[in-house]
Parts: structure tokens; sequence; C-alpha cells
């Protein structure tokens, strides 16, 4: 399948060095807001066409879009890539706005076309692990789960890290999708939540290159505590914070009837994977399961492709992004208006993954 790639900045390195990896699709084209960031990209990574936006989409040859811009307009980005009768996998978050995630479930239906969305990570070695561990009932029931994403922002190491205290920014919108995506894969989907949000800090000073001394208005929260209760029964604490020094706490816990499951990073693709059971004196590293461990990132485009070509539900479906993106609303929204939130949305929980190749 021939793909383009809409946004040159950070993340798209990843993606177009990992993309010969991935037979069943190739990288034909690359476009920017500012086409000599998309002119500096193709040079480098030997891709013919560096484009404008517009003259990406209107490129017939090009089936499916990367969406690699600002969170601020993916919705706009996939609209306009789906009215064009383009296929549609984006970064996280699906997009800002619920609307706009209702939008463009609707118009990907109504043209027949695939809406896919990261992260790709739940897809990897280490969580797909966790997965075949809780599906085998090694730890029983999953009663209760825990996971933490905690430091100090991204103003210390980011070229440009303004938009992540903007709308659609803030520790819950940029690292709570692979934090709750993964936990819809190893547990599906969820029912209610409940949270509190506050803004720490009202402005933050960049002190990374090349903004160095720069202001940044915070407008979102950024330090985010959260309950979710999933269909299935299990309640999980969730703290996502830009506003922690230090901490010394896991990513991620599962607590069922029989044992504990430690899970690995949701952002990365491999280990470790630990378990303590009931029955056993010592927690035990779990070999995982055979599959991509390495950084795999362009892994759910090549999934969605093969979906595509098999006429079957992908497992990086737009269904599940939306209800990732109802969540973290619903958390903030819980906040503000001191109460519990239930969830309109669902999905089905992604079939399990190991060691399919492309």
């Amino acid at each position: 399948m021939k793909v383009g790639i809409i946004g040159c900045g950070n993340i798209s390195r990843i993606y177009l060095e990992n993309a010969p990896r991935f037979a069943n699709y190739t990288i034909e084209a690359v476009a920017d807001l500012v086409v000599e960031r998309a002119e500096e990209r193709a040079k480098e990574y030997g891709i013919l066409k560096a484009y404008s936006t517009d003259a990406l989409l209107n490129d017939p040859e090009i089936e499916l879009v990367i969406n690699l811009t600002i969170p601020a307009v993916h919705a706009d980005i996939a609209k306009r890539a789906l009215k064009q009768g383009k296929h549609v996998y984006g970064e996280k978050p699906l997009a800002v706005a619920l609307e706009d995630g209702e939008e463009m479930l609707k118009l990907a239906q109504e043209k027949g076309l695939y809406l896919g969305n990261a992260p790709d990570t739940s897809l990897g070695a280490g969580i797909q692990t966790v997965r075949k561990l809780i599906d085998e009932g090694e730890i029983g029931e999953p009663l209760s789960a825990s996971a933490f994403m905690m430091g100090p922002g991204h103003e210390s190491w980011h070229p440009d890290p303004a938009f992540y205290y903007k709308q659609g920014g803030g520790p819950m919108f940029d690292m709570g999708p692979y934090y709750l995506t993964t936990l819809i894969h190893l547990l599906g989907p969820a029912a209610r939540v409940t949270g509190s949000a506050q803004i720490s800090s009202t402005e933050r000073t960049i002190t990374s290159q090349p903004k160095r001394g720069e202001k940044i208005e915070v407008e979102v929260p950024t330090q985010v505590n959260s309950v979710i209760d999933f269909e299935r029964g299990t309640v999980v604490s969730l703290i996502m914070s830009f506003d922690v020094q230090a901490h010394q706490l896991p990513h991620m816990e599962i607590y069922g009837t029989k044992g504990t499951i430690s899970v690995p990073d949701p952002n990365t693709f491999a280990g470790p994977v630990r378990m303590k059971t009931h029955d056993q004196q010592e927690w035990k590293e779990v070999p995982l399961v055979a599959g991509y461990a390495d950084n795999s990132r362009g892994l759910g485009v090549a999934e969605m492709v093969a979906a595509i070509k098999k006429q079957k539900v992908s497992r990086v479906t737009g269904e599940v992004g939306y209800h990732v993106l109802e969540i973290m609303h619903g958390v903030h929204h819980a906040s503000t208006e001191q109460k519990h939130v239930i969830l309109s949305s669902s999905c089905k929980q992604p079939e399990a993954f190991v060691n399919e190749s492309f």
C-alpha cells in the first residue's frame, strides 16, 4: 500500500526509519505545513515526493495517510484525508474534541475506509506477554490495577514543548493513550470514571534548546489522579503527572485473585514482565512471547494495512482511540463536576497479537 506522512516533526523520524522493515506498505511522500521541513525529511530518508499538505491529499496514488500533526489538527487532517478517499492512521490522541472523534468515525464508516490510531506499543512483545498471562488465567480474575506516569514535564528536553500545555496536551492527553490503550488490550473497555485534576503552575519556562527561556502559559491540568471502572469489574487507579520530580512506583500492576503481574512501560514494546502468584515465594521474570520487542513504531500501520487487505477488524481501530478519548475527557469532566462519569462509548477488546509478520 502506498502511504504518505503528513507532519514532519520529531516523531516522523522513527516512522521513516522503521518503514522499510514492513513489506506491506511503502512511504511514497511526506508533507508538512512548512514545505522546507518536508523536503528536508524527504532528502534525509530518500523519499521521492515532498509536498504541501494539500498536494499530498490530492495525490491519487497515496492510499493511506499517516497523520503525525500536532493534536490540535489531528481531526482536521484526518477528515480531509477521509474525504479524499484515503485510509488514515493517526498519532494519539484520536482528536482533541469528542465531537470531532465522532465525526471521524462516522465519516470513515460512510466512506468504507479504515481509521486507525496510535499507540501501537500495545502490540509489542511486552504487553502481549501480559495479555497471554491474563487470558490463560495465570493470576486468576483481575480485580484491580494501578498505573503511574509521573515526571517533571517536557520543557527540559523537547525542542518545541509549548503544545504539551495547550488543549489536547497535558499528561493525560499526551501519555494517557499509552496507558489506557494498554489497559483496554489487557482488560477490555471501561464503564465509568472519576478523578481530580489540577493546574499546579500556570506558567512553565523552557530549559531546552532552541527556545530556552521562553515562557509557556499552561492551559490544561498537569496533575491528574483518576479511578476507572472497567466493564469486566476491574477497578484501576491511574495517576498522570507533569509535576513529579522523582518516584519509585511501577509503570503498571494488575492484581488478580491468584497473583500479580508487573506490566512493562506502556510506552515501549519490550519488557520486563514480572509475576508473583500466591504459591510463589519470589517474583519471577516471565520470558516474552515471540514478537516485536524493539522500537517498532509503525507496526500499527502495518497491522492496519494487513486488516484492510483481509477485510477484517484492525487491532488499532479508531473505536479504541475514541473510547480512550472519552475516558480522558471523562476524567477531566469528573473533576470539574465532582462526580462519576458514565461512559457512552465502548469498544471490543482487540484480539491478541503474537508474532505476526508483515
